[in-house]
């Protein structure tokens, strides 16, 4: 994976790969990725029975708790806000590259030595080693059951390990797209965007191809995939000659991207948007900025708004990584 260099600095600081002593059996039969192919080709099909989606199209899922995970500004703490009180669910200075898991109760990151690391209960253990540790756009991405983490290896191979470390880690396919992997509720799709910020591409896990999708010149962030894995909501660079380093955003304009005909759409929320996630059963949330603190508000599957839910103002200075059912 090149690092595209923007204004003087680098996206992501380049750093020796170095052989994981862990490295185990990728699938058979793996296809590369097709750097000149499109999704328009790609299929669109339904999302696995095993999506965490309601069983029923008319089931309306019950209203959010405000439950949710930020990360501090320097992202050196990971903290759950739950039922009014801060739960700290790790905190260290080497975790660039982080993420947190859908349930809220995990975290995983990659160490500046290139150790791919999960806490929980206040116990952290190594899972894999030898990756591209101090690349903060490498960040690895949860299974939407927060039983799996996928991660980039090497330039553009996406590997996937239990997160008990029960299972030697296996092969995803191959893809450009590595940075702010996104993975789709359903399993099928896992997204990101190139090293060169030039890009996304979607991985599909069930033949081990990826596609580069529409509509995308220059990118910076890759949020979430819908459950589907049709839509991401992504962030744009205002300045193409500025794009960072690739850390986590505090915030970002969000916009939602159909990857197979390249269409955009911002969510229809009126306010300062300061980002956007898909849920695991269709709906979506979306942050908007306020004075005193910020709101998060609840779409469901139709776009229509059904929810709103203050932020603790200790969250406003923070980013969203994840909102908890």
């Amino acid at each position: 994976m090149k690092i595209r260099l923007a204004a003087g600095v680098a996206l992501g600081a380049a750093t020796a790969l170095v052989a994981s002593a862990s490295a185990a059996p990728a699938f058979a039969s793996t296809a590369d990725a097709s750097a000149s192919a499109t999704l328009a080709s790609a299929s669109a099909s339904a999302a696995p029975a095993s999506a965490a989606a309601p069983s029923s199209p008319e089931a309306a899922p019950p209203p959010l708790s405000g439950a949710a995970v930020y990360a501090t500004a320097a992202g050196d703490r990971l903290s759950r806000y739950e039922d009014g009180r801060w739960h700290t669910l790790v905190r260290s200075r080497s975790m660039a590259q982080y993420t947190v898991s859908p349930d809220g109760r995990k975290a995983a990151w990659v160490t500046q030595s290139g150790r791919l690391q999960v806490s929980q209960g206040g116990r952290t253990t190594t899972i894999v080693s030898g990756l591209r540790g101090g690349t903060p756009c490498l960040t690895p991405v949860w299974s939407a059951d927060s039983a799996r983490v996928a991660y980039p290896q090497g330039d553009d191979t996406i590997m996937a390990v239990r997160a008990d470390g029960s299972a030697a880690p296996r092969k995803l396919g191959r893809s450009p797209g590595v940075c702010h992997l996104a993975w789709s509720a359903g399993g099928r799709y896992v997204a990101g965007y190139t090293g060169e910020a030039d890009a996304l591409y979607r991985l599909d896990v069930k033949t081990g191809k990826a596609a580069r999708a529409k509509g995308v010149k220059w990118i910076t962030h890759v949020q979430s995939l819908s459950p589907d894995g049709r839509t991401a909501v992504v962030g744009f660079p205002a300045d193409p000659d500025i794009l960072g380093d690739g850390t986590w955003p505090t915030a970002f304009k969000p916009v939602v991207l159909d990857v197979v005909t390249g269409k955009r759409r911002t969510p229809a929320v009126k306010g300062r948007l300061l980002g956007a996630l898909h849920l695991a059963d269709g709906r979506m949330v979306v942050r908007v900025a306020g004075a005193a603190h910020h709101t998060l508000v609840v779409l469901d599957r139709s776009g229509k708004e059904a929810q709103r839910i203050a932020e603790p103002a200790q969250a406003k200075k923070q980013a969203l990584l994840q909102v908890l059912p």
